[in-house]
């Protein structure tokens, strides 16, 4: 494979929940019309009356801030300006990797608890045991907090203290603990071994996805001889997308040749295509790729490319959509802004922006009695203001998303294993490269 520098990101919006784009380390810009000025003027002029006369004295950072995005999604749900803490974020989603404790953590009784130490981290080191309830942080109550704040807490900088304050059934008295963070490396991929299968999912595209990859694959290969492993399961629902380049290395670690993806911006000489390098990690083994209405742009870039190239069977439902591409413009005082730039299409030249990815093969997830009701389709065409796809339609794009906690309940998962296993067929199974889609 050839590895390329790390270029662009992408991804999606879902419900209030903004996720990857793509990054650039900069784009001239034009210099506007004299119309477009007196309007600014204007603006200004509004600015300085709301400072003046509002009712009570306004925070002017952030009206500032408001306005810019005002401007941003009017013309996407996608464009938006980040602050420095927002741009922060962003880069430490991308890398993969934050300063913290090294705990998996969810709400519940107001407190936060603990789901999971992960393995060789401070948390596990210190003692914390999954099922704690962590009561306060630097001696301040977590009661009344949202958990992406108490996350937030206890995340900071390497090498710097924190003390958490931990309920534990059996123990006669809180547990205080003093631990210093380091540096916590998110997995980007899980995998495990079925039986006789290789399950392999990507939760998002990072930095590290390719390599958490070639490893999850290597470590099959070493569970499972050749001849007794049937193929692998690539599942991509739930995730929400990231880097680009990523998404490019993760569609070629199956592929032997072929156009990965294009990105067309709004000058044609500016058309971008990524090709496929020769060697397939899985030596060309049968693979079934899922996804669901959770599985949005750069997962679907690798879910277009392996179905439009006949790598893979694509089980499940409709795909979330997003087929924009974001440039991220660093800005002063550290804040950036995400812009969309591009519409990337697969192999065969369709862009699947408001349409989605078609699975091969559709496979409902029935949704519990409790979450009846409560959960509806998501997609990109949902979306207010969203870019309207060449393709779009009244039939629109996504569908639920939704994935059991437990593998003998997913429906999705244990279609897949069936047809690598001969149990079930189906005419799209096994996926035939000679029939490959592309674009003329």
């Amino acid at each position: 494979m050839i590895r390329r520098a790390s270029l662009v990101i992408v991804g999606a919006l879902m419900g209030a929940t903004a996720m990857s784009v793509l990054y650039s380390a900069g784009v001239p810009a034009q210099a506007a019309g004299t119309s477009t000025y007196k309007e600014l003027s204007i603006f200004g002029d509004v600015f300085e009356r709301i400072r003046a006369q509002y009712v009570t004295p306004p925070d002017e950072e952030k009206l500032v801030e408001n306005a810019i995005n005002g401007m941003l999604t009017s013309l996407d749900p996608h464009s938006v300006y980040m602050n420095a803490k927002d741009a922060a974020d962003m880069q430490t989603q991308t890398r993969g990797e934050f300063g913290g404790i090294g705990i998996e953590v969810t709400m519940e009784d107001d407190m936060v608890k603990v789901i999971t130490p992960i393995d060789d981290t401070p948390g596990a080191k210190a003692g914390i045991l999954a099922g704690d309830f962590i009561a306060e942080i630097n001696g301040e109550s977590v009661r009344g907090l949202k958990l992406e704040e108490a996350v937030d807490k206890m995340r900071g900088e390497v090498n710097t203290p924190i003390k958490l304050t931990i309920l534990r059934k059996g123990a006669d008295k809180p547990i205080e603990l003093s631990i210093v963070r380091e540096i916590i490396p998110i997995r980007a991929v899980k995998s495990r071994v079925e039986g006789d299968v290789g399950y392999l999912r990507v939760i998002s595209f990072t930095e590290k996805t390719y390599d958490d990859l070639e490893a999850a694959i290597e470590k099959i290969k070493t569970d499972v001889p050749a001849d007794k492993l049937k193929g692998y399961v690539l599942d991509l629902r739930l995730n929400p997308g990231g880097l680009l380049d990523q998404a490019i290395y993760v569609s070629d670690a199956f592929l032997e040749r072929g156009e990965v993806v294009s990105t067309r911006s709004r000058d044609p000489e500016d058309t971008r295509r990524f090709n496929a390098s020769a060697g397939d990690l899985t030596d060309g083994k049968p693979l079934v790729v899922l996804v669901n209405g959770g599985s949005a742009s750069a997962s679907e870039i690798v879910a277009g490319a392996l179905q439009d190239l006949k790598r893979a069977t694509v089980v499940g439902t409709r795909s979330f959509g997003k087929g924009s591409v974001q440039t991220i413009i660093p800005m002063g005082e550290k804040g950036a802004l995400r812009l969309t730039t591009a519409l990337y299409y697969t192999p065969s030249g369709k862009s699947i922006q408001g349409t989605g990815i078609e699975p091969d093969i559709k496979v409902e997830q029935p949704l519990p009695e409790e979450l009846q009701g409560k959960v509806r389709a998501e997609g990109e065409s949902a979306l207010k203001g969203h870019i309207k796809g060449q393709n779009e339609n009244d039939e629109g794009s996504g569908s639920v998303a939704y994935v059991p906690p437990e593998a003998k309940d997913d429906l999705q998962l244990n279609y897949a294993l069936d047809l690598l296993r001969g149990v079930k067929t189906d005419p799209s199974f096994p996926a035939d490269p000679q029939k490959a889609v592309v674009a003329k």
